[in-house]
């Protein structure tokens, strides 16, 4: 319907009377987002299991049926720990397993058990070949036995993340698509873009930037603490038990004429982690344990 107005300026609580008056004008009412209040959600979503961000997000949480974007400084990126709460639920809502297409390094098995995500729970599908991510992905989405999909696709276009999208929303998936943080300026069919790096306020903790919603521009990053008590406890055991075995040479380093500085507990437990990694090149990499010991 066509309304035609001369000279006048309707004001949105003129819109609204208006509407009301119409035909079904409730329903129609509910229809109308206005851009200075944060939209709710068009369809289900899922709780991220952190209460400040949830306050941010359309509908209290992750969109179900659409694709999140995630931005990110580099391949070892944050993304466990914010999305291990919905993760955990979905599979025991949905009793399915978890797509991982492309995923750069290898889950930590322990702490995803510890944070309620079983590591059978997980498909792990790897390839480096960028035509072969994208089609897993679809096939992932398209498929009624998995709860959700995560995706690294640094290279995929406009229009490829177009076609996710679409699949996304037309089998009600939970989608993450994760890529490098220089795509931020780009144009992104995603419902939801969040940008994530280490917050320098809080040790530990996340800075998540949401770049993209239906609703106001948020002017700061809402600060997720990332290392959930379990969480926390099996990092925190793995790390002991590095620095027990760097113990015993110790000695032979301060006989050699290195330098010996003393340092707190937290500089200990993360220089041994570091020295761990490093003196054990064979070691095949985990996305948690990387990104935490390296903090």
């Amino acid at each position: 319907m066509a309304l035609l107005y001369k000279n006048t300026v309707m004001s949105l609580a003129a819109f609204d009377l208006h509407v009301a008056s119409l035909p079904g004008g409730q329903n129609r009412m509910l229809q109308v987002w206005r851009a200075e209040s944060l939209a709710h959600a068009e369809g289900a979503t899922q709780a991220s299991g952190f209460a400040a961000l949830d306050a941010e997000l359309p509908g209290g949480g992750w969109p179900v049926g659409a694709m999140t974007e995630i931005l990110h400084a580099g391949p070892e990126s944050y993304a466990w720990p914010l999305l291990l709460p919905a993760l955990a639920r979905a599979v025991q809502e949905r009793g399915r397993p978890v797509a991982l297409i492309g995923a750069p390094h290898t889950p930590f098995s322990p702490a995803l058990a510890a944070q309620g995500l079983p590591p059978e729970a997980l498909l792990w599908v790897r390839s480096d070949a960028a035509p072969a991510r994208l089609w897993a992905c679809e096939q992932a989405l398209r498929c009624a036995d998995v709860a959700a999909v995560l995706a690294w696709l640094p290279q995929a276009r406009v229009g490829e993340l177009r076609r996710l999208q679409l699949a996304a929303a037309q089998f009600e998936s939970l989608l993450w698509v994760f890529r490098p943080a220089a795509h931020s300026a780009q144009a992104s069919p995603a419902r939801l873009r969040l940008l994530i790096e280490p917050d320098p306020q809080a040790a530990g903790s996340l800075a998540v930037h949401l770049i993209k919603r239906r609703g106001p521009p948020l002017a700061a990053p809402v600060s997720v603490f990332a290392q959930p008590p379990r969480l926390a406890a099996v990092l925190a055991a793995s790390r002991q038990r590095r620095a027990r075995r760097l113990a015993p040479a110790a000695p032979q380093i301060a006989a050699a004429g290195a330098t010996v500085v003393r340092l707190g507990p937290h500089s200990v437990a993360a220089a041994a982690g570091l020295a761990a990694h490093l003196l054990e090149p064979s070691e095949t990499p985990h996305a948690l344990d990387r990104a935490f010991v390296a903090a």
